[in-house]
């Protein structure tokens, strides 16, 4: 007589095992998923992070990031030029093309929504009241326009004056005298500069931009200035007009 222990299994009896086994392999899981979430590197983790950013632009743009040695246009883009990838690929060109204008701080650079921004100081730019390129800026800005004439993005030039009231037989307000000023860089970025005037665009905003409070010389120094705004793709196509559609 064979007893119930000699039998031999079957399939069915066994089949807890793979219920099991599959409850185990999950369980593994978790817990390695959990050892790896406790012990993440946040600076590997950020460059990982910025690479896949990298890769997927890249990928749904149908192009590589410019290179330095040779800035592409987005072929996707409806602008003409086209734009570099992104504002700090930008300001890895200047900073370093730009690097005497820095440590001088005759320029200063930063970047908000609108892209790269090349702020410089009216100090030793114009006279008091005068929209005249002096003769030392001349230099920095024909420095600048060579710089910025290499990359393909549009460039806005923006004039800002402090809150002090001018009314001259020139200028009746800061507006005239911000915008002038603007218009006084473009034609030198274009005669002197060899940047395309169909890039360039001016704007005048007078007092109601400062950097800072109006409250003493010293501030009302710093919110006299002359941007180039080195605009992005976003900025260019919701801002500027449309290349094709001008007359």
């Amino acid at each position: 007589m064979t007893s119930h222990a000699d039998r031999p299994r079957t399939a069915a009896q066994d089949r807890w095992l793979v219920s099991y086994a599959d409850f185990i392999t999950l369980l593994f899981a978790f817990f390695a998923t959990m050892y790896a979430i406790s012990s993440v590197d946040a600076q590997k983790l950020t460059k990982v992070s910025h690479a896949l950013q990298v890769a997927f632009d890249d990928s749904a743009r149908g192009r590589s990031i410019a290179s330095d040695a040779g800035l592409l246009p987005n072929r996707g883009s409806r602008l003409t030029p086209g734009v570099v990838t992104t504002a700090e690929d930008v300001r890895r060109i200047v900073t370093r093309e730009l690097a005497p204008e820095l440590m001088a701080h005759s320029v200063d650079v930063s970047i908000d929504r609108r892209g790269l921004i090349l702020s410089i100081p009216e100090a030793g730019l114009f006279g008091l009241g005068s929209d005249e390129l002096a003769a030392p800026a001349q230099a920095l800005i024909a420095r600048i326009g060579a710089t910025v004439a290499a990359l393909p993005n549009q460039i806005r030039v923006e004039g800002h004056t402090d809150d002090l009231p001018i009314h001259t037989e020139r200028f009746r307000s800061n507006w005239d005298l911000s915008t002038s000023r603007a218009t006084s860089v473009i034609a030198f970025l274009i005669e002197r500069g060899g940047i395309k005037a169909g890039r360039l665009s001016a704007a005048g905003y007078g007092e109601f931009h400062p950097r800072v409070e109006n409250r003493s010389a010293g501030d009302r120094a710093r919110n006299r200035r002359v941007d180039l705004v080195i605009l992005n793709e976003t900025t260019s196509v919701a801002e500027e007009p449309s290349v094709t559609g001008a007359r």
